[in-house]
């Protein structure tokens, strides 16, 4: 027995508990709390409060390595929409829609594991529970420019993923996810009257052809095999009931996602470059703002290879090999101190098959032993 069942029904309390009481990122100080103080009921545990709302939990200090395990505590600002449950968030406007309800959770039990059985440690042993994972610049930078995680040998994370099914287990070495950058821009033009614009400056044309033109970035200024998303979501652009009118400016935003550092380089050169050149060609004006968000997560090929080897073996058939995840993740700022490797569990099952940060997002808690279990498995089986 892997020893989940002692601890499966508090840890899925636990998680239940959080997900009534969501809290955003760089907030979740009532979460904060909750987690130490179920910590301080561990009477082998140290607690280091790193910030305000990040925690470590050590374990058998003075071991011979220090492993650390990660579980992020945010939530998102979307208003939950699943009425089938009776632990649904009673935060209007806040929800665990990302599963760190379930993280937290998780890494509650195994750190209860650990106090149970702290004479079988031969590492030491951090728990770290993050805040802020879901908001640029993210909870984990904090954390590492303390400069606590300095001198760790090995950190090891994982994502309960609903679009992995229930018991598959997604290991890569290489970018586990991608850069995660956005840009924000004002084209100014003149405005007029709609029925006169040749007298204008129409930065609606200039913006659709901004957005007609950063397409061809992906499809003819990258290597296809080296993957790219560029997506420009927000264009705000005139008044209702304005409809006669030219206006003088329009706004758009959008993501950028790469694996490379090359190509993080090179798209934001291209997008830059676009809009210099329309906007110069049609006598308007721009401003931009690029913000470089999170780095790609990058698992270290040689303990993913051990990983791998736990996973295989006590997982058999379960294992499979996901091209990145093309989202943002902070765990990245880990990479900086120490090697790391970051996995995805599934938990997609019928019912639970919406996508992460959906108002109707759920967890399936078959999917948490396996996570539970990776936790343990690592911190014991590190060599």
């Amino acid at each position: 027995m892997s020893g989940y069942e002692k601890y499966k029904d508090e840890i899925i309390d636990i998680r239940r508990h959080l997900h009534q009481y969501p809290e955003p990122s760089f907030q979740e100080y009532e979460t904060a709390h909750f987690i130490r103080e179920k910590l301080a009921q561990l009477e082998h545990c140290e607690i280091i409060e790193l910030t305000e709302t990040g925690t470590v939990a050590v374990f058998n200090k003075g071991g011979k390595k220090r492993i650390g395990l990660r579980a992020d505590i945010d939530a998102l600002p979307v208003k939950e929409e699943r009425t089938d449950i009776e632990f649904a968030s009673k935060r209007d406007g806040l929800m665990h829609a990302c599963g760190h309800d379930g993280h937290t959770a998780i890494l509650l039990g195994a750190a209860m594991y650990f106090n149970d059985h702290i004479d079988e440690l031969e590492h030491e042993i951090h728990c770290i529970f993050q805040h802020a994972e879901e908001l640029i610049p993210g909870g984990a930078r904090e954390l590492v420019a303390t400069g606590y995680f300095n001198d760790f040998d090995f950190i090891y994370g994982h994502h309960l993923w609903a679009t992995l099914p229930l018991g598959q287990i997604d290991i890569k070495a290489g970018p586990a996810s991608a850069n995660s950058d956005i840009y924000s821009l004002t084209i100014q033009g003149k405005g007029g009257h709609a029925s006169q614009p040749q007298l204008s400056v129409d930065p609606i044309v200039i913006g659709s052809q901004f957005i007609n033109q950063i397409q061809s970035i992906v499809s003819r200024k990258t290597n296809p095999y080296d993957p790219v998303v560029v997506s420009n979501t927000v264009f705000h652009a005139g008044t209702k009931g304005a409809e006669n009118v030219i206006p003088d400016k329009v706004t758009l935003g959008g993501s950028v996602r790469t694996t490379t550092e090359e190509n993080r380089q090179h798209v934001k050169s291209e997008i830059e470059k676009v809009l210099k050149h329309l906007c110069e060609a049609s006598d308007a004006t721009y401003e931009i703002e690029y913000t470089i968000g999170y780095d790609a997560v990058y698992n270290d090929p040689k303990y993913v290879e051990w990983i791998l080897g736990i996973a295989e073996r006590d997982y058999p058939g379960q294992v499979v090999h996901e091209p990145p995840m093309m989202g943002g993740e902070d765990f990245s700022a880990f990479n900086k101190v120490a090697p790391c490797v970051y996995t995805f569990i599934g938990t997609g099952s019928v019912g639970f098959d919406y996508a992460h940060h959906h108002p109707k997002f759920g967890l399936n808690e078959d999917g948490f032993k396996m996570g539970f279990e990776m936790f343990v498995k690592v911190a014991r089986e590190y060599e």
